[in-house]
């Protein structure tokens, strides 16, 4: 075999290994379905295509630009974002917060909004939908505050300072300062409302709009001012408006003057205060009372607009009318009456009751009351009115001495304790006095409690009435036999008895004999050597021996000695007695004049004269 024979021998079974080999790898490529590798991994369009379709899309986005206004239609609506479709590749993300009533929007809804950015950080599309209604009425907002003009807006919501305005849709900042002409408190009473406002404030780059809704009242109120001034004049009937409350009145504004409306001057009748005749943002009619030029003061009435109460007075109520009121008013001397608005009178404590002692009117009325009275003296020259409460009654006065003529025995009821006596009811609203000498036979009362304590019912005995007065004595002692002709033998002089310290004096001792008998021994008598006074040796409650020394039944005292009844006594009773009443310091006693005065009058039942003489 020739060498170019071998040549080609290998080179044809070369060839029949590798097209052996490729058909090998043919077989083993991977097939998809009825689609290969090759077929999926071909490109979609041809290179024509894709650079034709390009050229379209960058032609439909060619007039969209950052810096301009475009339109958009709302695509979804999230918690924080509103995403807007503008035409782009994507859509744009608007902040919600920049829209004034975030639950308007709806989807497809078409807006404007500012391109800041075809594409942040994070690929998206950046809009403002406040800096296009900002852009939109920039012009509008500057030539109103290069030409002074007003604008109208809504005030939106309160934000620290102030309240946001609604100015053509874009946020303008009103300060509390210039919401009105006077100090505002409560801002959120304006929350809602329209007005005009003057563009106080611009700044372009910062989108800061300043109004003033008080330039355009003070505006306003100047031109008013003077038309008002022209032709304001006394007796004038005006219509105000209440812009102000105090507790002297109410400033009432006219239209570009203000005047004061006086708490006395709006009501003929009592007036506690002005809130109760108006209020604030009241339209009032009234009229000019006084209007003074130079200190440009305007004094205006609302009670001069009726008649005055007091005309014809005397034929609404003469003397004897029975008629009804309101109480309105109390005093420590009585309570004052509204008959009517504007007409008051006086009912005076002594007019209240016929039986009641009264010691303050508000025991028997209170405001508000509805009561009726009669008319007792009209002085109309000087607008007062007299009234009684209880002439409208029949005065039991009259017939008292007729149903309880002296000495008629009954029982009454304690109402009240004195230092001299008892008043006892007898009736309703009919009391009369025990006096403290007329509650015992036997006992020196000091005081009405130590015999009786209210709400006791006691029998009594009609002594006196004086119907003149109005006074009913009683005595509580003649309701029971006079014990001391009896005493007289029970109590002899010389009687030898023991009794319990009851008070003690400055001269002597009060003692309660057996059947509650007081007797008086007088400090000789006591038996104790250099006793100054009783508190020295003796306390009360403790029981001494005694013998009657003096017994006066008209006076009805009876006085008594330790001494005359330790005479006759051996040494050792005498000297158990003095052991146990030693003497020893005491304090002075603090004393009230009254207090010594009962003393004396105590002491005098018996004094040293009373004693015998020793031998």
């Amino acid at each position: 075999m020739t060498e170019e024979s071998t040549v080609t021998e290998e080179t044809s079974v070369a060839s029949e290994e590798t097209a052996a080999t490729e058909e090998t790898v043919v077989q083993e490529k991977p097939v998809y379905g009825n689609v290969s590798i090759e077929e999926l991994e071909a490109p979609e369009y041809s290179e024509d295509q894709f650079n034709e379709m390009m050229a379209l899309y960058e032609d439909s986005i060619s007039g969209i630009q950052e810096g301009q206004i475009v339109q958009g239609t709302v695509a979804s609506i999230g918690p924080s974002e509103v995403l807007v479709d503008i035409g782009f590749k994507s859509e744009g993300v608007v902040p919600i917060r920049e829209f004034n009533d975030p639950q308007a929007i709806e989807i497809g809804q078409e807006i404007e909004v500012f391109l800041e950015s075809v594409e942040d950080q994070e690929g998206q599309v950046v809009l403002s939908k406040q800096k296009a209604d900002f852009m939109r009425v920039w012009d509008t907002i500057k030539d109103a505050h290069d030409t002074g003009n007003t604008v109208q807006g809504r005030l939106m919501r309160r934000i620290k300072g102030g309240i946001v305005v609604d100015l053509f849709g874009v946020d303008a900042f009103l300060p509390g300062s210039q919401i009105d002409i006077r100090q505002v408190k409560n801002f959120d009473q304006f929350i809602g409302q329209e007005f005009p406002f003057k563009i106080i404030k611009l700044n372009k780059a910062r989108r800061n709009i300043g109004v003033s809704r008080r330039s355009v009242l003070e505006e306003e109120g100047e031109k008013m001012r003077g038309e008002l001034v022209a032709e304001l004049e006394d007796g004038q009937l005006r219509e105000g408006v209440v812009k102000n409350i105090t507790d002297f009145g109410a400033f009432i504004d006219l239209g570009g003057l203000d005047g004061l409306l006086h708490i006395t001057d709006m009501s003929w009748g009592r007036v506690s205060h002005p809130s109760e005749m108006v209020s604030i943002g009241d339209r009032i009619r009234v009229k000019v009372l006084n209007y003074d030029r130079e200190r440009e003061r305007i004094s205006l009435g609302l009670k001069q607009l009726t008649p005055h109460p007091w005309e014809n007075i005397g034929d609404k109520y003469p003397e004897t009318t029975t008629t009804q009121g309101k109480v309105v008013s109390i005093t420590d001397y009585g309570a004052f009456v509204e008959l009517q608005e504007g007409i008051e009178g006086l009912v005076h404590i002594s007019e209240m009751s016929w039986t009641q002692h009264v010691r303050h009117p508000s025991k028997l009325v209170s405001i508000g009351d509805m009561v009726d009275v009669v008319v007792l003296k009209l002085d109309v020259e000087n607008q007062k009115i007299s009234l009684g409460m209880k002439q409208t009654d029949p005065d039991p006065w009259e017939t008292l001495d007729a149903r309880y003529p002296s000495s008629t025995r009954l029982e009454g009821t304690v109402k009240s304790l004195t230092n001299f006596g008892a008043f006892v009811e007898i009736e309703e609203g009919i009391d009369g006095l025990v006096h403290i000498s007329d509650m015992s036979w036997t006992r020196r009362i000091r005081q009405a409690s130590e015999m009786f304590k209210k709400g006791d019912v006691i029998p009594v005995v009609v002594t006196d009435i004086d119907v003149k007065r109005r006074r009913i004595s009683l005595s509580h002692k003649m309701a029971f036999e006079n014990p001391w002709p009896t005493l007289s033998e029970s109590h002899a002089v010389g009687t030898e008895t023991s009794g319990s310290i009851s008070r003690i004096l400055d001269r002597g001792v009060v003692v309660r004999l057996d059947n509650d008998v007081d007797g008086f021994v007088p400090l000789s008598q006591l038996g104790i050597d250099g006793l100054e006074i009783p508190r020295q040796a003796f306390d009360g409650g403790q029981q001494i021996p005694l013998k009657v020394i003096e017994f006066d039944e008209d006076q009805k005292k009876i006085v008594l000695s330790v001494i005359e009844f330790l005479r006759d006594k051996d040494q050792a009773e005498v000297d158990a007695y003095v052991e146990a009443h030693p003497i020893v310091e005491v304090p002075e006693p603090e004393e009230d004049e009254e207090e010594r005065d009962r003393d004396e009058e105590m002491e005098s039942w018996g004094g040293e004269s009373a004693a015998p003489e020793e031998e």
